[in-house]
């Protein structure tokens, strides 16, 4: 029998460029309602029920400019910032390495998906700690096409969801994915575990809890948290 998880963490993934903000910095750094959008993504998985540690993930040559943020908005959230990798892959691997503690619960999740909630984030815990998986994710709400050449064909939108973060994992069955070799296929956790062998189970998200890539998109964020009932 398995013993009881009772530690969870929360990695981080911070390694986006501006390229599509249309900024030179980096849009984890851009400023939400005037503080790093990164700062409200951390304070998310603080109000989890399962009080994760958190891992920051971020390029070494951005370690100053954070140290810096964090003095001048007070932002005093304990976390351990470590250097990220060549690709998305290789910086989950970096945060993985750095977890020692064995049975042990692993959300990772993208830095720039700061309006994501702790409903979703404590449902994703508590499906990883009964299967061992957990991926957030939403139905599409638009008709879906494949296209092949030059023709595309209609497929049912009801059997298509869309991928977000956290995705949450049991830390053995996450571990031993990522000793695999990089692969251009692995576009985020879920296709590395589940390349390993695991079944991947789905979580419904919400569709607030949206990637931050384009210059709307912190219009749209900052309106969604004006709308958020005192805690």
């Amino acid at each position: 029998m398995s013993q009881p998880i009772s530690k969870a963490y929360a990695v981080i993934v911070a390694g986006g460029s501006g390229t599509r903000m249309q900024s030179a910095l980096p849009k984890q750094f851009i400023p939400l309602h005037g503080r790093p959008i990164m700062m409200y993504t951390i304070e998310a998985f603080v109000a989890s029920g399962y009080s994760p540690e958190i891992i920051l993930v971020l390029h070494a040559d951005y370690h100053g400019l954070w140290t810096e943020l964090c003095n001048v908005h007070n932002f005093a959230v304990k976390h351990t910032l470590i250097a990220g990798g060549e690709t998305r892959f290789h910086s989950v691997k970096n945060a993985i390495d750095q977890i020692t503690d064995k049975n042990v619960l692993i959300a990772v999740h993208d830095a720039v998906r700061p309006l994501v909630s702790k409903t979703a984030i404590d449902k994703a815990y508590l499906c990883a700690e009964t299967y061992g998986t957990a991926v957030v994710a939403v139905k599409s709400r638009d008709s879906v096409r494949h296209a092949s050449g030059t023709t595309s064909a209609s497929i049912d939108r009801e059997s298509i969801y869309l991928v977000q973060t956290p995705q949450t994992f049991k830390s053995d069955l996450l571990r031993a994915a990522y000793t695999q070799p990089y692969n251009t296929r692995f576009t985020d956790d879920a296709s590395v575990v589940e390349c390993s062998g695991a079944e991947i189970k789905l979580v419904a998200g919400s569709y607030t809890n949206f990637k931050i890539t384009f210059p709307e998109d912190i219009t749209i964020a900052e309106a969604l948290i004006n709308k958020k009932p005192p805690a």
